[in-house]
């Protein structure tokens, strides 16, 4: 069975077919697929309830799938608290790619937040800041959607080290898309210096991950590329991706 056939059997079937079903097939056959051939197969059997996620950090995945999928939906959570150059690579992606970015915000502007639940959440309550600014948003966001596409790679954390190509998002009940999944660090560099893609320019300047401005910091040279995100906190994940 190719992966056309997939595409095709899963198209006719996706009125009936349970989407769990269809994560435990895509698993099997897309596991030595190339990104692009992953995204394909996302693109066909979901059409436009297929949507990525961006935290603007560079633009490898919105260059990936809009190569598939031009004007796909890119979610972008704008948590208040994002460097300036973050929200400038966002709004060069605009320009850039064509893809159709939307912000989404949390219910409560910074703020109001800290009118109710005092200031710095973050370094008081980092686990609740994360999700009232992050996961909670981006939950609401993705109601519409059958499946989206995230950039996570097994390589980056221990966390991330089972993460399959396509899985089930049992939080959302919806499927979730990892086609760089198998990615090394140096497959995302060579990609990137290949085909130009846009990149936030913090990373020049030793911020390997970046997230929000106050739970960042910058990372030493030999230092774990994620050991600059809540250093100090004994965090590792914002909780999207648990």
């Amino acid at each position: 069975m190719t992966l056309v056939d997939i595409e095709v059997g899963l198209r006719e079937q996706r009125g009936t077919l349970d989407l769990q079903d269809i994560v435990d097939s895509a698993a099997i056959f897309l596991e030595e697929a190339s990104p692009r051939e992953i995204i394909r197969w996302a693109a066909a059997t979901f059409g436009d309830r297929l949507c990525l996620t961006s935290s603007m950090s560079d633009a490898l995945l919105i260059d990936l799938v809009s190569r598939v999928k031009p004007g796909v939906d890119v979610l972008f959570i704008d948590t208040g608290y994002h460097f300036a150059e973050t929200v400038g690579t966002r709004d060069a992606v605009r320009q850039v790619y064509d893809v159709n970015v939307i912000d989404v915000k949390p219910s409560r502007t910074v703020e109001e937040q800290d009118r109710e639940l005092g200031p710095r959440l973050f370094g008081r309550n980092p686990d609740l800041c994360c999700y009232l600014r992050k996961v909670e948003p981006l939950n609401r966001a993705l109601e519409p959607y059958l499946a989206w596409v995230s950039g996570i790679r097994r390589d980056e954390s221990p966390t991330r080290a089972e993460t399959k190509v396509v899985e089930w998002d049992a939080k959302r009940q919806m499927v979730k898309v990892n086609p760089i999944a198998r990615w090394t660090q140096d497959d995302v560099d060579n990609y990137m210096a290949d085909n130009g893609v846009l990149i936030n320019p913090l990373h020049y300047d030793n911020y390997p991950s970046i997230g929000c401005a106050p739970c960042t910091r910058q990372v030493a040279d030999g230092e774990d590329p994620r050991s600059g995100r809540w250093a100090g906190l004994g965090k590792v994940e914002c909780g999207i991706h648990l």
